[in-house]
């Protein structure tokens, strides 16, 4: 592995359209970049022979552009498909590794052809409920209710205008406020 002399150390070394500091390790500098976790920082560490405990500061032109070559395209480099985050693309069929914002973007898509679709996780989705089979009775409660109204009282009845008819009598008390209100009328 060739290093940089101690006068050509670079403060920011930018990788796949990431700003990476200089000063952190290899495999920690590799893992900032969105799609690439640690197990894949450190094939791409193995297979180019670069010291993992390396500052990112103080690679070479020629190994950063060694390593964006490698993470754009992986199977190149004779990665295993279950390796790569993306396995048999609906739309192209091939094994592919996803980057930066191709992350949510596909996402998206993918969630969105399942509502289009009308399968049953793109109900799930719609609903805002666990599309996984996890269990719903007891847990997933936090966000919005879903089919219950919040509140322990029903509506208040609004006063009628001039010009509208009357609203119907609140309902007459029951039980014991009823026994209360019956001796009191009698005596006025």
């Amino acid at each position: 592995m060739e290093y940089l002399s101690s006068q050509e150390y670079r403060h920011i070394v930018r990788i796949i359209g990431n700003d990476i500091p200089g000063e952190r390790k290899l495999l920690v500098g590799l893992t900032q970049i969105k799609g690439i976790g640690h197990n894949f920082a450190t094939a791409i560490a193995t297979t180019l022979k670069i010291d993992t405990n390396s500052n990112i500061g103080n690679l070479t032109d020629a190994n950063v552009q060694e390593i964006e070559k490698l993470i754009t395209n992986p199977s190149e480099a004779n990665f295993p498909s279950w390796f790569l985050n993306r396995q048999r693309d609906i739309e192209t069929g091939k094994d592919l590794h996803l980057l930066t914002s191709d992350i949510p973007f596909t996402l998206r898509n993918d969630i969105e052809r399942e509502r289009i679709t009308a399968s049953w996780r793109g109900y799930r989705h719609l609903s805002g409920l666990k599309v996984r089979g996890q269990r719903t009775r007891t847990s997933g409660r936090k966000g919005g209710a879903v089919g219950v109204a919040k509140g322990g009282l029903a509506a208040p009845v609004k006063k009628a205008s001039s010009g509208a008819p009357a609203a119907a009598a609140p309902a007459a008390p029951s039980g014991d406020a009823a026994a209360e209100a019956a001796p009191a009328e009698k005596k006025e």
